[in-house]
């Protein structure tokens, strides 16, 4: 099942060489939704209400926050 990730969150799609010229590559970053998820999750690790969770459980909810960030700018 695929996830709706936001798109791109910092794509380049060009760079510019040392001599002038343009490289033609293209590097679309991080996904929208796996920057919220980062977002999140360090919101959440230093907070005293998550010190027991395992990374899997931080990861997974980091995620859910995430997928309801790019649903609710569907909302607007």
């Amino acid at each position: 099942m695929s996830k709706d990730t936001g798109g791109a969150a910092f794509p380049c799609e060009q760079h510019e060489k040392q001599d002038g010229s343009w490289n033609e590559t293209f590097d679309a970053g991080m996904t929208l939704r796996d920057y919220f998820a980062a977002k999140a999750m360090q919101a959440s690790l230093p907070d005293p209400a998550y010190s027991t969770w395992d990374a899997a459980r931080h990861a997974r909810r980091a995620y859910s926050v995430a997928d309801a960030m790019i649903a609710a700018r569907g909302l607007e």
